[in-house]
């Protein structure tokens, strides 16, 4: 009971007003009645978590924190939810992960120090790298989205990676990639696997030391919040700088030549990268900035954009479905032909569901953010 209490206090869980906001503003909520954010604090708060803990809804909230926005005392719900998990994985709980778990197993294999990974295969002769440098680009989990997701879903998640390598050659950089990285414990962290967490961070910690890296620049906003929040957090200060690669291309689109697209787009925030880094102006600059390209904005945009509907590759289901059909639907009413998404899993979630059987689907394309920036490099 100490600990639960404990946890509460830490999250502001004992300001809650009862308002219901929380409930109002959750994504799971709005399609399955049964999931409430209040009612999840509640349990914490009167009845010691036990239920909860065993509770397969404990897994559904997609740590978005739209709630906590939203919430006029700022309860901390997502890092409560974390911190039940936790608890709950201590007593042998866990939710309904999705592809058979096979993908947060390999999370936890990356955890073994002894561990030799092929992480390279995807760099082509054009791309240039180094194994010394200031910079470091830190991949993430791409190439295993390749062989996960490539066929089905007619998505080249690699080509994510080289685009990202092709923009920062542009602008002079060669950056070291290393060859044996680990994945950044993002989903184990938001799990409540800790420890797992904590010993994929000191394993890239070094290997980025070990670089003589200053700056770390990630496609991924998940990786990104890893990097340079939760490392820090976790297991102290870490001596390099890290930049979502939106934030890179901001920066300098003085320096970037573009030719001309036509293309209307509209443009997905991320979770991680608007309400947890705060970097929303950025990917609406390195896109505004390529010549015939025009942006429309979703209803809910910012700090008000809708979650992809999925989150730590668990309890994807047929709500999951539903938000995902209700995003795309809204990207479609802009009139925008192409949703630009700036996080790998962002654009897998939203094409699971237009590449789905289902007889109504929605006419927009996806792509990304860095694809759509390099494919307007002017030669």
């Amino acid at each position: 009971m100490e600990l639960i209490i404990e946890k509460l206090k830490k999250n502001r869980a004992f300001l809650c007003l009862e308002c219901g906001k929380c409930t109002a503003t959750c994504p799971i909520s709005t399609y399955n009645r049964g999931y409430s954010p209040r009612r999840m604090l509640a349990e914490g708060l009167f009845y010691d978590a036990g239920d909860l803990m065993s509770d397969r809804l404990l897994w559904s909230c997609l740590t978005c924190r739209l709630c906590s926005q939203r919430c006029p005392v700022d309860v901390k719900y997502s890092d409560y939810m974390r911190d039940i998990r936790a608890e709950a994985c201590r007593h042998g709980q866990w939710g309904n992960p999705s592809h058979g778990g096979t993908l947060l197993h390999i999370m936890e294999m990356t955890a073994s120090p002894k561990l030799r990974q092929n992480r390279t295969g995807w760099i082509t002769e054009d791309l240039r790298i180094g194994t010394k440098g200031e910079v470091l680009y830190f991949v993430g989990c791409l190439p295993y989205f390749q062989d996960f997701f490539s066929k089905d879903f007619d998505f080249d998640p690699v080509s994510i990676a080289q685009d990202t390598v092709r923009i920062l050659n542009r602008l002079g950089i060669e950056p070291v990639v290393l060859e044996n990285e680990r994945c950044c414990g993002h989903d184990l962290y938001w799990l409540g696997r800790l420890e797992k967490l904590d010993d994929l961070g000191r394993l890239n910690i070094k290997q980025i030391e070990e670089s003589g890296a200053k700056m770390v620049v990630t496609a991924c906003p998940e990786c990104a919040l890893v990097l340079k929040n939760i490392y820090p957090e976790r297991l102290g200060n870490i001596g390099f700088e890290v930049a979502h690669i939106s934030e890179i291309i901001a920066r300098n689109v003085d320096r970037l030549k573009f030719k001309n697209l036509d293309m209307e787009i509209t443009f997905q925030d991320p979770c991680r990268l608007g309400r947890y880094l705060g970097v929303y102006r950025q990917p609406r600059e390195a896109l505004s900035s390529i010549p015939g390209l025009r942006m429309y904005e979703m209803r809910h945009s910012g700090r008000g954009a809708i979650c992809c509907g999925t989150t730590n590759w668990m309890n994807c289901d047929a709500t999951s479905h539903q938000i995902q059909r209700n995003r795309l639907n809204e990207a479609r009413a802009t009139g925008a032909k192409t949703l630009v998404t700036a996080c790998p899993k962002c654009q897998i979630h939203l094409r699971c569901t237009t590449c789905s059987k289902e007889p109504e689907k929605v006419d927009i394309a996806l792509s990304d953010l860095v694809n759509i920036v390099a494919s307007a490099l002017a030669d």
